[in-house]
């Protein structure tokens, strides 16, 4: 049985994480495009539709491998974790189903319109295209999060005799006081991907003296989305979502933080420490005094409690992964915020372009928020176990006992091979549009 729940839950996290490389650039990319194609709208300037249509190729090809690497995940469902489904089927089945057949098939269709259709359809029909896959991208993660709102923090259901989670209450689903900050923080979170994706390639351009114009563009217009996105992950979205687990799972929001006795007078804030779960304590910490306290409760002596308050069994099952996910994530949006801004100083100072060190640590940090991304994502889903569905449903009690755990090791190794083939092909892909880059034509 440990078997099959490691491999089971090592297949759904390598797919999961291939996966989400690609929607955290489309949904964030669509709203940089729909702006460009506003400012052209506004201006007149061919160079802003120009740039919407160089990213709406990129956007496309990203969309594709985030459709062929999704489909996977929907059969494990069906397959590793049978018993997960037949359980809760009746819940989670609702907004799946909803992304599939509304918020996927706006955003494909249009998309179509939008990569094909401008002659035909003109500029501002054009521009509405644009907007619907936005519009179905931006949808599209809210009815995911409001499914994984739900597994972090169940409403509106009722269990039967059989076991079987449904819905009582509909509307639930959508006020569940989860999916907001959990939502927002999402999303800005993708436009921080996609800010820095654009200004690493317009850094690029500059940097190689090629496609300077556009080049000049994407810096510009990377950095100033960046900084603002990068903000808004912080606080107040990163504060209201962390106040969420303080206040709905609070094993979850001691174990993130390295927090294993609860201390008087208020808790301080780890900055570097080596989680030691044996002795139960942080090796070669480096902390600051009570600030823990304040930026969880606004007061300096606020207690906030250590593992020692909560039973074992409760704990996540991996407080080490958890602790350095969360403190991954932390450190480098710190960093992103502090990079943006030296940027948009520069911008001010109209000095950026010519700025090398800022150019070059905007090529440099392109995998970063791709990193952060990820690791926000292991911190919500590490810090939800040992739970499924949190306090009603274990993990281990989800997944299908018909499916043998080499079975599961072979198909593993199987996507692995095949993701690596996919993931070289993009790149060479990806690749050649940037190389060949925009192109310039009239308005």
């Amino acid at each position: 049985m440990e078997d099959m729940l490691f491999y089971d839950r090592m297949q759904f996290a390598f797919t999961i994480t291939f996966h989400y490389l690609f929607p955290q650039l489309t949904m964030g990319l669509s709203l940089i495009i729909v702006y460009f194609k506003w400012k052209f709208l506004r201006t007149q300037v061919g160079h802003y539709n120009d740039a919407a249509k160089f990213w709406m190729r990129i956007f496309a090809l990203n969309f594709a491998m985030g459709v062929v690497t999704g489909i996977p995940m929907e059969f494990q469902f069906g397959t590793n974790w049978a018993k997960f489904s037949e359980l809760t089927g009746g819940i989670i089945g609702q907004t799946l189903a909803m992304e599939g057949m509304f918020s996927f098939f706006l955003e494909s269709s249009f998309l179509g319109l939008f990569l094909f259709g401008e002659k035909l359809l003109g500029h501002k029909l054009h521009f509405v295209t644009g907007f619907l896959v936005f519009l179905g991208s931006w949808a599209s993660g809210f009815l995911i999060i409001a499914t994984h709102s739900w597994m972090q923090h169940p409403v509106g259901y009722e269990i039967l005799s059989n076991g079987k989670f449904v819905l009582n209450n509909f509307t639930a689903l959508f006020s569940n006081p989860w999916l907001l900050p959990s939502y927002l923080h999402n999303q800005l979170a993708s436009l921080v991907t996609a800010s820095f994706v654009m200004a690493s390639i317009g850094a690029f351009y500059i940097l190689n003296n090629r496609h300077s114009s556009f080049g000049k563009l994407f810096v510009k217009t990377g950095v100033v989305f960046g900084l603002v996105s990068s903000v808004l992950v912080a606080f107040p979205t990163g504060d209201w979502a962390a106040k969420n687990v303080v206040e709905h799972q609070p094993v979850t929001f001691a174990a993130m933080e390295g927090l294993f006795e609860t201390q008087d007078g208020g808790s301080e804030i780890v900055l570097i420490g080596q989680p030691n779960v044996v002795d139960k304590k942080l090796d070669n910490k480096i902390a600051v005094p009570n600030i823990l306290s304040f930026l969880t409760y606004k007061k300096w002596d606020a207690e906030v409690k250590g593992l020692n308050e909560f039973e074992p069994e409760n704990y996540p099952t991996n407080i080490p992964g958890l602790y350095y996910a969360y403190h991954i994530m932390v450190g480098l949006g710190t960093l992103f915020i502090a990079l943006m801004a030296a940027g948009a100083i520069q911008l001010w100072r109209k000095k950026l372009y010519a700025t090398k060190w800022i150019l070059w640590s905007l090529l440099f940090f392109l995998p970063f928020p791709y990193i952060a991304n990820t690791t926000g994502w292991y911190t919500a889903e590490l810090g939800r176990q040992p739970w499924l569905v949190y306090n009603l449903l274990r993990t281990s009690e989800g997944i299908s006992p018909t499916v043998s755990s080499g079975n599961t090791l072979f198909t593993l190794l199987g996507f692995i091979g095949l993701y690596l083939l996919l993931g070289m092909l993009f790149l060479i892909l990806v690749g050649k549009i940037i190389n060949k880059g925009p192109v310039t034509t009239e308005a």
